[in-house]
């Protein structure tokens, strides 16, 4: 907590002849003027323009700073709500009445001013000896692309922190209890008086659990948390990606001081398949198709990741052409729709020709009258010639 007692009494907003709502432009330029004014160098031997110099260095450290502001702007509520410091180290509206103290470890003014009026503002007195939920962990697993597209259950293996297998996270040797921290009362927390102000500490005896472990488990040496291999099996939905991460809730990191457990996140490695891409919830797939098929048009048998099914690849189909088979892609978890098989047509040029095979193929080119280039040089020549015009 960075309050001070000053905080009370001065207004650095009038320190500085600032409104309340000036920006962070308006107190620096507003101090850089008054600190060249004031500056001990400009005025030397005036001790009035000295003292002057130090109070506007003091309103601009705390100003200057949006935390400190936050807090001091809290504090000047306060104020103009009648509380004051008291003398027994909290604070109290004049004249008696309720008495407000600082908490070192997460109540903070918040927490007071919300005491004052009504807000239900949360005491955190006890924060370090509540329960503390575990960490959250992280491991790997690799799947087949089959598994990752049918969904499987699976096991991951890790070391990790855990509940001690000995003491069931007590912390105490077989036989022993642990008993009432003799410092702290209980209470995880002791009052460090330091003038006007009452600090609440975490206990340095039991640090902040509220109890103590006169006989340690051997296991843990007290700490109710080992580290020791486990094995956690996971559900995988179908449909998963490449990269996904799979929360198993509750089977991360111990908890502390009997606080739940972190979660484990599992990341998916899927291996390439042979045949089958992926692209969201559609299977890819490259199709060889004979020059003749694609020329006169073929029925075609396809693999899918079930039975085969038959694609009509139409007479013409050139190299690239992708046919869409709906329904015969990635069926995920969740009740979406299918996902469908994108068939890309390539069509095969015949190597290594025989002699027949040649000779038909001339053949061929001798009653084909179509060149499949000539729309380029009818589209240059278009070209040239309209430029010619221009």
């Amino acid at each position: 907590m960075t309050a001070q007692r000053e905080w009370f009494e001065k207004d650095y907003y009038a320190v500085l002849g600032v409104p309340q709502s000036a920006t962070e432009k308006d107190l620096s330029r507003t101090f850089k003027k008054l600190a060249k004014q004031f500056h001990p160098d400009a005025n030397p031997g005036n001790a009035e323009a000295e003292e002057r110099f130090k109070e506007i260095s003091a309103a601009y450290d705390v100003l200057g700073d949006a935390a400190k502001r936050a807090e001091y702007d809290e504090v000047r509520q306060m104020v103009a709500a009648g509380v004051r410091p008291d003398g027994g180290g909290g604070f109290g509206p004049d004249g008696g009445g309720r008495t407000f103290r600082f908490d070192t470890d997460g109540g903070g003014l918040g927490d007071i001013f919300g005491n004052l009026f009504g807000g239900g503002g949360r005491r955190r007195t006890r924060a370090a000896t509540g329960p503390q939920r575990g960490r959250d962990l992280e491991t790997e697993l690799h799947l087949s692309f089959e598994d990752a597209i049918r969904g499987v259950t699976s096991t991951v293996r890790f070391r990790a922190d855990a509940t001690c297998s000995t003491c069931a996270g007590s912390g105490a040797a077989p036989g022993s209890m642990p008993e009432t921290c003799p410092q702290c009362h209980g209470g995880g927390n002791i009052a460090d008086n330091q003038g006007p102000f009452s600090f609440s500490q975490v206990c340095p005896t039991c640090g902040g659990r509220g109890q103590i472990v006169p006989h340690p488990c051997p296991t843990c040496s007290g700490s109710g948390v080992e580290v020791r291999a486990r094995e956690v099996k996971v559900r995988i939905p179908a449909g998963v990606a490449d990269a996904q991460r799979i929360r198993v809730k509750g089977r991360g990191g111990a908890g502390a001081n009997g606080g739940p457990p972190g979660d484990l996140y599992v990341i998916v490695h899927v291996h390439d398949h042979a045949l089958f891409g992926r692209n969201g919830n559609d299977l890819t797939l490259r199709l060889p198709v004979a020059f003749a098929e694609a020329a006169l048009g073929a029925d075609v048998k396809v693999p899918t990741l079930d039975a085969p099914v038959t694609v009509r690849i139409p007479a013409g189909t050139p190299s690239g052409k992708v046919l869409r088979v709906r329904g015969k892609g990635i069926a995920a978890d969740g009740g979406a729709k299918p996902g469908d098989l994108l068939v890309t047509v390539e069509v095969q040029v015949p190597v290594n020709l025989t002699s027949a095979q040649r000779e038909a193929i001339e053949a061929l080119v001798a009653v084909l009258d179509d060149d499949p280039r000539a729309g380029l040089f009818a589209t240059a020549q278009d070209r040239r010639q309209r430029e010619g015009d221009t």
